[in-house]
């Protein structure tokens, strides 16, 4: 049974509603409407039912803020009730482009102020609503998932954090290390992965691409990107190949080991397209390197999918290895703040994320099981069918 038909004989736990704060505003409003969509098409029958009282509306959006003092200081504010909801609060912790003054500095916001405005919401709501989550595509801090000396265990702590204010589960995007959640086995995680939307945005963009064994081929950049690798290759059908770094531990640069080389293990490249699959682009640098090595091998065509797009050190490396015909093209999804000049570059594709993340809100809202959601391999499957159809996406 689809999800659509199960939303149709599922009640919803509660009446929805969902706070997108500053930092995904955009994204918060397609999630809505898609929301919108879908209620307007379903429970046509019963809807006048006392069971189904708001169910259907034009804006499930909560008015919120988080005003500022002049010190810096901000507190939060819901404009409108939120009693006995089924609350989802969604925020970016990356959106680095919002701003605020402490005594007349402009600072720009980082994931701790963003954290911060997302603990003063949830306080806000704690006690009204009737069940919270929180959606936070990129996890904050999860890149300090593990701990290797004397060293804080921030995303733990976080998870921790959260639930002990009152919410009830978290949902994330491709976190990167998922066992993060063991620090609160009481509660609701779930991280999904966007593997389905890669290849929908990749035929898309480029339709000659052939998604076959003799054609193409998956690669990881790092060991810790494997599992990735390795379910779009088993899922596609085709080889994988992966890079691992050499690194000098003698050294510690920025907060890590630099990398000396990176080291090829797989099939030969040569004349095939490839397709290069990772979590995040950060400052791309590592990202690039293993696109300059597979040219060099000679590859075909070169196509990088990554959840989040954070370009932390801008875009003229990656403008200068696409004119180099380094890269083809760069897909990544807009869970995360995109800076609007990337939208202008020629070797992006953006995979929209807005629909499926309703369809998990929706999901949940009823209760309803979201395991089709997670494993998006029969999606792929029709995907490709399609393809070999000739069919238009």
């Amino acid at each position: 049974m689809s999800n659509i038909e199960l939303l149709e004989r599922t009640l919803p736990a509660a009446p929805l509603k969902i706070v997108a704060m500053e930092s995904c505003k955009e994204l918060g409003q397609k999630v809505n409407d898609y929301i919108v969509s879908f209620r307007e098409n379903t429970i046509n029958e019963v809807s006048e039912s006392p069971l189904y009282v708001n169910y259907r509306s034009n804006n499930y959006l909560v008015d919120c803020c988080c005003p500022r003092f002049g010190t810096g200081e901000a507190k939060g504010m819901l404009r409108e009730t939120i009693r006995g909801t089924d609350l989802f609060i969604m925020t970016d912790v990356c959106n680095y482009s919002l701003t605020y003054t402490v005594s007349g500095h402009l600072n720009h916001m980082s994931p701790d102020d963003h954290f911060q405005d997302l603990k003063r919401i949830i306080s806000a709501a704690t006690g009204k609503a009737r069940r919270i989550s929180v959606i936070m595509p990129f996890l904050y801090e999860s890149r300090q998932h593990k701990r290797s000396k004397r060293e804080s265990l921030d995303c733990a702590l976080a998870l921790q954090e959260l639930t002990e204010m009152g919410v009830s589960s978290i949902i994330t995007f491709d976190a990167h290390d998922p066992r993060v959640q063991n620090s609160i086995p009481l509660k609701g995680f779930d991280s999904f992965n966007p593997p389905y939307q890669f290849m929908k945005a990749l035929f898309r963009a480029v339709p000659d691409l052939q998604p076959d064994k003799d054609h193409l081929m998956i690669v990881s950049p790092d060991e810790g990107a494997m599992h990735r690798a390795v379910y779009f290759s088993n899922v596609l059908g085709v080889d994988m190949g992966m890079f691992y770094k050499r690194r000098d531990y003698s050294v510690i640069k920025n907060g890590k080991n630099p990398i000396v080389a990176h080291e090829f293990l797989g099939d030969d490249v040569a004349g095939k397209d490839v397709i290069i699959v990772d979590d995040m682009i950060s400052s791309g640098g590592s990202m690039l390197d293993v696109a300059k090595q597979l040219k060099e091998r000679n590859a075909g065509r070169v196509f990088v999918c990554t959840t989040f797009g954070l370009f932390t050190e801008g875009f003229e490396s990656f403008d200068e290895y696409y004119e180099k015909g380094y890269i083809n093209k760069v897909v990544t999804t807009n869970l995360t703040y995109l800076p609007p000049e990337l939208y202008q570059k020629p070797y992006f594709v953006m995979a929209d994320m807005s629909k499926f993340l309703a369809l998990i809100i929706d999901s949940i809202n009823h209760d309803i099981t979201i395991g089709a959601v997670l494993n998006p391999t029969d999606k792929i499957h029709t995907l490709l069918e399609k393809k070999a159809r000739g069919e238009k996406f």
